[in-house]
C-alpha cells in the first residue's frame, strides 16, 4: 500500500480544535507556542477559547491550521506512523505540506502564511469581493457561466467533480451563481469568507508576497509535494517559489492533485489536520481510495491501528 498525506485549508478551523488531542499530546501546545513566538500572536489561546471572529480572521486562520497540521504530523511519526511517499495541501495546506516535507521550518511556515493571510485580506476591501460554492455542474459549465457574467469572476477551487468554488467581485459572483442555477446547479451559495481568494483580484497580494517569500530559507522537499496550480511536483527551488507565488491568484486544482497522487500509485490518503473536509472531497473524486483523518483522538487511534 502506497501512502499519501493531504493537508486542509481554510474552512477546516473550529474554536476548540485539537483540544482533546492536546490533553494527551503536549506537542500540540508546544508547536503552537513556537509559532506564536514567531508571529507574536497568541495562537493557542485563540484556537482553544476563540472568539470565532478572531480565529476566522485570515491572518490567524492560516498559521493556526498550519501549526495544527504540522503538530498532528509529528504525533503521527512519533507514534510509528508510516512516512508518506507523496503529499499535497489545499491552498494554505500546501504550506503545511512543505513544512512536513522538510522544505520550510515551522516558524518560517507560520510567518509566511501569517503575512500571506494579511496580504490576501488587504488586497480587496471587505464586501467588495465574494466566493460561492457551486454544486452539481461540470467544471466547463461553471467556467462558461463565469465567462458570461458581467465583471471579474472565475472558477477558483476545483474541489471535486460537481463541486467548484467561484471567486471575484461580489456583483459578478452573484451574477455567475445565478447563471449556474439557471443551467441546473443543485446549489450555488455564497461562502462566509473574508476575500475572493485564488482569482485575479488577489494579484496585489501576489506581488507584495514576493518579498516575504524571498525572506525565508526554502529548500527542496524530502517528500514529493504536488502543487495546486498544476498538480505537478516542482523540479527546483525557483520553480517551487514560482508555484507558491502563482497559487495566490490562480485556481486550486484539487481534483487533479488528488488524481495525480492516485496515478502515481497512492492508494491510501491520510488527512492531516482538523476536520474531514478533504476526506469528504476524496469520496467524490475516487471512492476506491482508503482514507483516514487525524484531527481527533479517535481518528488518530484508528489510523495508527492500521499501520
Amino acid at each position: 500500500m502506497s501512502l499519501g498525506f493531504m493537508f486542509p485549508g481554510q474552512g477546516s478551523q473550529t474554536v476548540g480544535m485539537l483540544t482533546e488531542v492536546a490533553e494527551q499530546h503536549a506537542e500540540i501546545v508546544e508547536h503552537f507556542q513556537r509559532a506564536s513566538d514567531a508571529i507574536d500572536q497568541p495562537l493557542w489561546d485563540i484556537v482553544r477559547d476563540g472568539p470565532e471572529q478572531a480565529l476566522n480572521s485570515t491572518a490567524i486562520t492560516q498559521p493556526a491550521l498550519l501549526v495544527a497540521s504540522v503538530a498532528l504530523w509529528n504525533i503521527w511519526l512519533g507514534a510509528g506512523g508510516t512516512r508518506p511517499e507523496m503529499v499535497a495541501g489545499h491552498s494554505l495546506g500546501e504550506y503545511s505540506a512543505l513544512v512536513c516535507a522538510g522544505s520550510l521550518s515551522l516558524e518560517d511556515g507560520a510567518r509566511l502564511v501569517h503575512e500571506r493571510g494579511k496580504l490576501m485580506q488587504q488586497a480587496v476591501p471587505h464586501g467588495v469581493g465574494a466566493m460561492a460554492a457551486v454544486l452539481g455542474l461540470e467544471d466547463d459549465q461553471v467556467r462558461e457561466c463565469c465567462e458570461a457574467a458581467t465583471g471579474v469572476v472565475t472558477a477558483a477551487n476545483f474541489n471535486a467533480p460537481g463541486q467548484v468554488v467561484i471567486a471575484g467581485a461580489a456583483a459578478a459572483v452573484d451574477d455567475a451563481a445565478e447563471r449556474c442555477k439557471q443551467v441546473g446547479a443543485r446549489r450555488a451559495v455564497l461562502l462566509p469568507v473574508s476575500g475572493p481568494f485564488h482569482c485575479e483580484l488577489m494579484k496585489p497580494a501576489q506581488q507584495e508576497f514576493a518579498a516575504v517569500l524571498d525572506s525565508v530559507d526554502l529548500t527542496m522537499p524530502q517528500i514529493a509535494v504536488v502543487h495546486n496550480v498544476d498538480a505537478r511536483v516542482a523540479d527546483n527551488v525557483q520553480e517551487l517559489r514560482e508555484k507558491l507565488m502563482a497559487q495566490i491568484a490562480q485556481p486550486v486544482l484539487w481534483t487533479r492533485c488528488a488524481q495525480a497522487m492516485i496515478a502515481a500509485g497512492v492508494d491510501r490518503l491520510v488527512e492531516c489536520g482538523p476536520g474531514k473536509v478533504l476526506s469528504g472531497l476524496l469520496r467524490r473524486i475516487d471512492r476506491s481510495i482508503d482514507t483516514d483523518a487525524l484531527g481527533s483522538l479517535d481518528g488518530l487511534s484508528a489510523a495508527l491501528s492500521r499501520e
